[in-house]
């Protein structure tokens, strides 16, 4: 199988993966198991397993793995590009959008019935993350902890580090509890021979070495941090394109659980202390980046463009500091992706098995369902109450919007349209 045909298919993923990190996993699953037989069943569920428990996007971590895994290093960088550019391109469209034409009563009105959507869809993904991460009451109390924790405003990185201590102490005292579950945990099913299948030996590429492993980390390190040295040099320490990257950086390698847990972290950077965007914004931007193909936390793009915008971050048009925002944003939230990857792949296939390991993360992942959790009753604080009381319209469209998409396997878009709709009827 070709570099070349890898290229088609990543490049065809990036603009048809919609539905969010669930969606563009099946997508993957049914093309690259069932139907190319790239890779094998017990092999993708493997990759995915190790990926869900890393911090970042577990989809577009997977599509990396998956790349670097056929085609070495070249192959996962592709992979990602490809899944990533059309996402990003699309939202920073998106987000000049709404801020040069937001204020236009119709959009305003789809707007509207966006936000109860939204808060439906963050319900619906700490209830689907729950079922499959809270396997005993153990994990669930863990799960409590952490949304009351962050109710109470105690810091996110706090808490993903408790989190990792209690997986580390209870994998010694009760390891029954943190045994990795999950997808590798159902089953083996068969579609035929793969190209990389079950036995195939690991490719000379995908072995650990620890120069490799130096390498590659020391490659991102210099990419990260002589970034944001250029951004602090060229504009300013203060300035809002210097705190995006270490926000941003922050937010890739301390969360944990998909593009969830991430928002729950850029929600009190960018919101409560940068106040780069308000908190209907960060909703309204949730919204659209539902509505693209690529990784939902894309969102950081609009965060970083609608930043850029207000504050006018290179001190030209706002649209040019909107697009620097947005690249920036971007850059060092999914630069980590590709290194833990590259880097700690060959790492993670060597420890498989290994409950010392990987109960710190089962112990994380359980904590991400609470951090989700609250990040839905903070948007539904905002979204529900406003200066005249309770906006019992957006109640009942929310509480609709949640029987749709656990009950009825709505799925994301169907949901976002009704609800636009809904909303132009309404305004």
């Amino acid at each position: 199988m070709t570099l070349r045909t890898a290229f088609l298919y990543w490049l065809k993923l990036g603009f048809i993966s919609f539905g969010g990190p669930a969606g563009q996993i099946a997508m993957m699953h049914r093309e690259l198991v069932e139907r190319r037989r790239w890779i094998s069943e017990h092999r993708f569920l493997h990759a995915l397993n190790y990926c869900m428990l890393l911090p970042g996007p577990e989809a577009t971590q997977l599509a990396i793995y998956i790349g670097w895994l056929l085609h070495r290093v070249r192959g996962g960088v592709i992979a990602g590009l490809l899944f990533l550019l059309p996402s990003l391109l699309l939202i920073t469209a998106l987000a000049w959008v709404y801020l040069a034409y937001g204020h236009v009563p119709a959009i305003a009105a789809v707007l509207y019935g966006f936000k109860p959507a939204v808060v439906a869809i963050v319900i619906a993904a700490a209830w689907r993350i729950g079922k499959r991460t809270l396997r005993n009451g153990v994990l669930a109390g863990m799960a409590a902890l952490s949304f009351t924790a962050i109710a109470l405003k105690a810091p996110f990185p706090a808490v993903v580090a408790a989190a990792a201590l209690a997986g580390w102490l209870g994998a010694r005292r009760w390891p029954e509890y943190f045994r990795p579950g999950g997808a590798a945990a159902q089953g083996n099913a068969h579609y035929g021979p793969a190209l990389i299948d079950d036995d195939t030996p690991t490719p000379p590429h995908a072995r650990f070495s620890p120069r490799k492993l130096v390498l590659t980390t020391a490659t991102g390190i210099v990419l990260m941090g002589g970034a944001w040295l250029l951004l602090a040099t060229l504009t300013g320490i203060r300035n809002p394109l210097a705190q995006m990257g270490w926000l941003f950086t922050k937010a890739a390698m301390l969360t944990f659980g998909g593009a969830y847990a991430v928002l729950p972290y850029v929600y009190q950077g960018a919101v409560d202390s940068f106040h780069w965007l308000t908190p209907g914004q960060m909703i309204d931007g949730l919204a659209l980046g539902e509505t693209t193909p690529g990784p939902l936390i894309m969102v950081v793009a609009f965060v970083g463009f609608v930043g850029g915008w207000t504050h006018e971050v290179l001190g030209l048009s706002p649209a040019v500091g909107g697009m620097a925002g947005a690249f920036v944003a971007a850059w060092f939230t999914f630069v980590p992706s590709f290194i833990f990857i590259l880097a700690g792949g060959p790492l993670v296939e060597a420890t498989r098995g290994n409950i010392r390991m990987t109960a710190p993360l089962t112990a994380i992942s359980a904590a991400v369902v609470g951090v989700i959790a609250s990040l839905a009753l903070f948007f539904g604080l905002h979204v529900f109450r406003t200066g005249a009381g309770w906006d019992w319209i957006a109640v009942a469209m929310s509480a609709a919007g949640c029987v749709a998409l656990m009950r009825y396997q709505t799925g994301t878009i169907t949901l976002l349209a009704a609800s636009a709709l809904v909303g132009l009827a309404l305004k």
